[in-house]
């Protein structure tokens, strides 16, 4: 069975820069979207970063020019390189993916702490 493994997370401080990976234990057929959600404390969750199949990206306002959602497919992984963090960025950050056939895979999550 596929996984989503998510790493990178951990403690910056503010302007600091983090490359968060989802890696899939497998192969997951007909991939249409990957995306990024983060819940920070006592929040929603929100969605951060899409990337599709076809190489399209969108971003949450409030990352916007500081996150770069990518992907390796030759490592069945896909990035988040988060720079330029700020303290409001502080969450479990969750990896997602979904088949063109409705099927979603989640990832367990990673902390990202920015404080000074």
């Amino acid at each position: 069975q596929v996984q989503l493994v998510e790493s990178g997370g951990g403690s910056v401080q503010p302007g600091g820069s983090l490359r968060l990976s989802c890696a899939a234990s497998g192969s997951i057929v007909g991939i249409a979207a990957m995306r990024w959600y983060r819940q920070a404390l006592g929040k929603q969750r929100e969605l951060v970063a899409t990337l599709t199949s076809g190489g399209g990206r969108s971003y949450d306002d409030s990352v916007r020019g500081r996150f770069t959602i990518s992907r390796d497919n030759a490592k069945n992984t896909v990035y988040l390189q988060m720079d330029s963090l700020k303290p409001e960025d502080t969450a479990v950050y969750v990896c997602n993916q979904r088949t063109s056939w409705g099927r979603e895979y989640w990832g367990q999550g990673t902390q990202v702490t920015v404080s000074s």
